[in-house]
């Protein structure tokens, strides 16, 4: 309940998201923790600002979102394995080092 929890996995990258939370659980990997946020630094219209002159154009929304998977620290060996088996890499991407380095 108390365990140590790591990054295992934060990206802007739905569809390997999906694919390593779907190997954890069929590798039996419990505590795992997922979810996603809003990973644009600046939004367009400032606080508040509903509409995004960049979701209209031929593709429709732009998805900005970071997605990310903790893990257990003590599971960490596991859930590499499960993933590998399954010919995935997970990757932690720090967002915040590379605004800074723009900055």
């Amino acid at each position: 309940m108390f365990d140590e929890m790591i990054d295992f996995y934060r990206k802007k990258d739905k569809d390997t998201w999906e694919k390593i939370r779907k190997a954890l659980k069929d590798a039996g990997v419990r505590h795992v923790r997922a979810g996603h946020y809003f990973g644009d630094a600046v939004s367009p219209n400032g606080i508040g600002g509903q509409l995004d002159p960049r979701n209209f154009g031929p593709a429709g929304r732009i998805d900005r979102d970071i997605y990310y998977i903790r893990i257990r620290k003590a599971d960490e060996e596991a859930a590499r394995n499960a993933i590998r088996s399954h010919g995935l890499t997970a990757q932690v991407v720090d967002y915040r080092d590379s605004n800074e380095q723009n900055d």
